[in-house]
This record gives C-alpha cells, sequence and structure tokens, in this order.
C-alpha cells in the first residue's frame, strides 16, 4: 500500500497548469505583438501536458 502524499505534491502540476493558462489568458486580452506569442504560449500549456500524459499512459 502506497503511503498518502500531501496536498501540495498532489495539486501542483494541475495548479501550474492552471497558471499558465490564466497567465495566457491576460496576456491574450492585454495587448499585440509580443503579448499575443505569451498567450499562445501559455494556452498551449494545457494542450503540452495532455500529450505529455497520452504518451506516458501506462
Amino acid at each position: 500500500m502506497k503511503r498518502p502524499q500531501g496536498l501540495a505534491r498532489v495539486f501542483a502540476a494541475p495548479s501550474a497548469i492552471a497558471a499558465l493558462s490564466l497567465f495566457g489568458l491576460v496576456a491574450a486580452l492585454i495587448g499585440d505583438g509580443p503579448w499575443d506569442a505569451a498567450g499562445w504560449l501559455g494556452l498551449t500549456a494545457p494542450l503540452a501536458a495532455l500529450a505529455w500524459a497520452i504518451r506516458h499512459r501506462g
């Protein structure tokens, strides 16, 4: 039987994905040019996490 993990360890990755997504949404609303690029990068975080999870599922 595995030892229970702490809340910080369980929610670390989902919190990071949420923060990057929020940053991407806000950056896309702020302005044009570099902000658009930052928005695209931030909004690809959930897709990158999904691709990683599909590739590494057991």
